[in-house]
């Protein structure tokens, strides 16, 4: 890891996912998390705020950017929730099949390496009826707008710790065996290379 990884990406990422319109985003999707869950790329703990603690039974945080761990600690307390950090990539997820009630998953899918295979261990997790809840910003639906986020994902990627602007979100989640059972598509305020956002909630197919 470099010194830009290590010390200023994580401020630059949570300065971006901290922006009011995501802020909106994690604010209508998050109290509908329930018993024990898992969230995916759990960063600086941007999400903690918006839980409904006493829907909560669990909360489990995977990310391998430990250096992000410390102020998710932190947003953790202020929220006055408890959470157990894993410093894993979500391709392989160390916990019994079914044994999660709901799937967290926030501005992440655009970074994971491989991201059927970790939807594939999301998927084994859940219980049955289990909800797996995500936000993410990925390929939109205009042509001209494609076309510019084909062309800036190569570099973007390499100064932004991997994230992909173009990825599909609805194929990724149906190759990764889910159907989604509901979702609200646009775009948020910002240039639209990087603000085509969809929220819901998806289910094992």
């Amino acid at each position: 890891m470099s010194f830009y990884d290590d010390h200023i990406l994580p401020v630059v990422l949570d300065a971006c996912c901290g922006m009011k319109a995501i802020q909106r985003q994690r604010a209508a999707l998050l109290p509908r998390a329930r018993g024990r869950v898992l969230e995916i790329g759990i960063g600086t703990g941007r999400n903690f705020p918006f839980y409904a603690p006493l829907q909560v039974e669990q909360l489990v945080g995977l990310d391998p950017a430990e250096t992000m761990h410390g102020k998710a600690r932190k947003r953790a307390a202020a929220a006055g929730m408890e959470v157990e950090l894993l410093s894993i990539s979500a391709e392989g997820i160390p916990a019994a099949a079914r044994s999660f009630d709901t799937v967290v998953c926030t501005f992440s899918l655009c970074t994971i390496p491989d991201p059927v295979a970790a939807l594939h261990e999301m998927r084994r997790v859940l219980k049955p009826g289990g909800d797996l809840l995500f936000s993410e910003h990925g390929l939109a639906p205009d042509t001209s707008v494609q076309r510019w986020q084909h062309r800036l994902s190569p570099g973007w990627s390499r100064i932004a710790g991997g994230c992909q602007l173009d990825r599909d979100i609805p194929a990724l989640l149906e190759q990764g065996g889910f159907r989604i059972h509901d979702m609200d598509a646009r775009y948020l305020k910002g240039p639209k290379p990087w603000t085509y956002v969809r929220t819901g909630s998806a289910r094992a197919a």
